[in-house]
């Protein structure tokens, strides 16, 4: 190629660059035309005065919103107390043993009482840690950039979940009181305890993929395994305790009254107080526009131990969803849910309703996606699970508003609890775990067809914290 031809083609390349790049950026005639759309000057400047030292939520709060305003229930399920997982991700965990202990103190009529959240969290770590390993030793022949390895080594731990984890985790260990086991400052406040197990996590498994690589023996690679988690379960004693394997209680009512005092063990509390299985007479339902209707999907490696179940949920319209959760309501069952609680949260009233806050008049655009929109954008996913105890349903028979029991302490919201409009529930509700004879036949029959598999990086299935 001669002087002239390359010099030519350079021109060419780098003018075509230069187009390129001109051409999709701010260049200062775009930043001219963008500063002539905007509007009256002194209009925004008293705008823009009020946001510099407040909160957008303070100026366009709704303050008349009648959601907040009628705090009646046409139909309700009765609790005792409010619990509080602090600085966690243990929602899912205080959500599913909040569902079984409203049972458990209607039947026994007992006062205020509560499930040790600790001792179920340390098996949830101890299971989970087991589960990241084996899944190391599962996958050791693929390379380090495969991405379910990659999913791994991110991550290693968690506190967060999903129904799942009740499910594995105390139908194979079982419950005990709260008195039995208590909160420690680390089962309130995860993150020191969850970032050293981790590292120790990441660690072994880079030891078990090379012992894999030079050859070892399977026999002496599930052995060096359980010396990995005999120090997790080492580091997790320290932090949380260690769990009793028999332990003292005595039953009282709710003026205090002792009804009787026996000795159990663990599942053997779990199976006199709660006897319900747990694995086979709940039903996950989730509503995901994303996807189509009346269809079983399956959540790859999305369990809390290795000899658990994937996470399974059927996907319904709103309207079923609802209908079964009325039927369960109506029946004195809590339920749990899970939502993406941060959108148009009213923290002072503990309402949460799209009509909460006005951002469109201030901003002077609007904010209005569809939840199909939301959650392909990214824009919204489950992010909270809580216990879903009332309803109130109007004259039609249709419901208004909902109330769900949180875990955020008895001074969060109204008195602990939190109550969305129906509008809200629509559009930003995604879970909801329902026995199976609040659910009719036809559709129990769905769950007959083979689940369609979805890796465990998928947004819409991250944990509930």
């Amino acid at each position: 190629m001669n002087r002239i031809t390359t010099t030519l083609l350079a021109v060419a390349v780098c003018g075509f660059s230069a187009f390129s790049q001109n051409n999709g950026a701010i260049t200062p005639d775009v930043l001219g035309k963008l500063k002539k759309m905007q509007g009256s000057a002194a209009a925004d400047k008293a705008l823009a005065n009020a946001l510099t030292a407040t909160d957008i939520n303070v100026l366009t709060r709704n303050a008349a919103n009648p959601v907040a305003q009628n705090k009646f229930f046409s139909n309700y399920v009765k609790s005792e107390g409010i619990t509080d997982q602090k600085s966690s991700g243990r929602c899912w965990l205080f959500t599913g043993l909040n569902v079984m202990r409203a049972k458990m103190i209607a039947k026994y009529g007992l006062g205020e009482f509560k499930f040790s959240q600790s001792y179920s969290f340390f098996y949830d770590q101890l299971e989970k840690s087991n589960l990241f390993l084996q899944g190391i030793i599962d996958n050791a022949k693929k390379p380090m950039d495969d991405k379910l390895v990659e999913w791994l080594f991110k991550n290693p731990l968690s506190d967060g979940g999903q129904f799942t984890g009740i499910a594995d985790i105390i139908s194979k260990y079982g419950v005990v009181p709260s008195d039995i086991m208590p909160e420690t400052f680390a089962s309130n406040n995860t993150s020191r305890m969850n970032m050293l197990i981790s590292y120790k996590l990441r660690q072994f498994g880079l030891e078990l993929r090379e012992k894999a690589a030079k050859g070892a023996k399977k026999d002496e690679i599930q052995k060096r395994k359980v010396e990995m988690l005999g120090t997790v379960y080492h580091m997790l004693s320290l932090f949380l305790g260690t769990p009793p394997e028999k332990f003292t209680w005595t039953m009282t009512d709710k003026s205090g009254k002792p009804i009787s005092t026996k000795e159990y063990t663990p599942k053997g509390f779990y199976e006199e107080y709660v006897a319900n299985d747990l694995n086979n007479n709940y039903v996950m339902l989730m509503n995901d526009p994303t996807r189509p209707y009346n269809k079983v999907y399956e959540i790859d490696f999305d369990r809390h131990s290795y000899d658990g179940k994937n996470w399974t949920y059927l996907n319904l319209p709103m309207d079923s969803i609802k209908a079964i959760a009325i039927r369960s309501i109506k029946d004195s069952t809590m339920m749990y849910m899970s939502c993406d609680v941060g959108k148009f949260l009213d923290k002072n009233t503990g309402v949460l309703d799209s009509a909460n806050y006005d951002y469109s008049s201030i901003m002077g655009t609007d904010f209005n996606m569809t939840k199909k929109e939301r959650i392909v954008s990214f824009a919204s996913m489950s992010s909270h699970a809580m216990t879903l105890m009332a309803v109130d349903l109007g004259k039609d028979g249709k419901p208004v508003k909902w109330e769900v029991e949180n875990s955020w302490g008895s001074d969060y919201g109204y008195r602990g609890h939190l109550i969305m409009s129906d509008s809200w529930f629509d559009g930003y509700l995604f879970r909801l775990v329902a026995e199976k004879k609040y659910i009719s036949q036809p559709t129990l029959d769905l769950l007959k067809q083979k689940a369609t598999l979805l890796p465990p990086w998928d947004p819409m299935f991250a944990p509930e914290e």
